[in-house]
């Protein structure tokens, strides 16, 4: 897969310095977040889009006002802040509204993550890691040098967010389907996480690729 070369050159004592910007992708339940926080864990900075979807409709952000516009005022608690799992049940049920959702703060968030990225170009470590949940979905592809694509099988996907959020089977499938299939993001991807086995298999499979790109921290 061909990207636009977007990493960041800068220079320092010992020379020119390349930094890589990383996509890390996946599905629901397919263990994303389990391969960020390894990628943390080995010193490389992250970028998280949940945490700044969250930041950005909290309230008094330009993002909150518009989603309270269009929702309306049932989906705050009692401390006017937006219940995400109020708002969640809304938009997953109803991709119509899922869809609005995401023009309403996606602005904002990529605003915010390409702050970030910026501030973070004098960080130590080779590579930056941008977190993005719906990476191809709203074209944050263009946005990094490649893209990794964490990836199980639908059975196993199934099965684990029945598990992790106590979901029927009916609305496990219906959050499912509101992103795009795991198997064509894998087909899309530069680098596959196969997470249908241990949690040692896939730390092996990060190491592995990490090692062969010559990427470790220097923290």
């Amino acid at each position: 897969m061909e990207h636009t070369i977007v990493h960041i050159v800068k220079s320092d004592k010992e020379g020119i310095i390349i930094v890589m910007i990383l996509g890390l992708t996946g599905g629901i339940s397919s263990g994303k977040s389990t391969v960020s926080h390894y990628l943390r864990e080995r010193g490389f900075p992250v970028i998280d889009a949940d945490i700044i979807a969250r930041k950005v409709m909290e309230p008094e952000e330009p993002a909150y006002l518009k989603v309270i516009d269009y929702f309306g005022s049932e989906i705050l608690d009692v401390n006017n802040v937006i219940n995400r799992k109020k708002l969640g049940d809304i938009v997953f049920s109803e991709s119509e509204k899922l869809n609005v959702l995401n023009k309403l703060v996606q602005k904002e968030i990529f605003n915010e993550i390409m702050r970030q990225k910026d501030e973070l170009c004098d960080h130590k470590a080779p590579m930056i890691v941008l977190d993005i949940p719906l990476l191809y979905e709203a074209g944050y592809h263009n946005s990094v040098d490649k893209v990794m694509v964490v990836y199980v099988d639908e059975g196993t996907q199934l099965k684990r967010l029945k598990k992790r959020d106590a979901l029927s089977e009916t609305a496990a499938i219906q959050r499912i389907k509101t992103q795009m299939p795991l198997i064509e993001k894998k087909e899309r991807a530069d680098i596959v996480i196969d997470n249908n086995g241990t949690l040692d298999q896939t730390r092996k499979q990060i190491d592995t690729w990490l090692n062969k790109n010559s990427l470790s921290s220097q923290l």
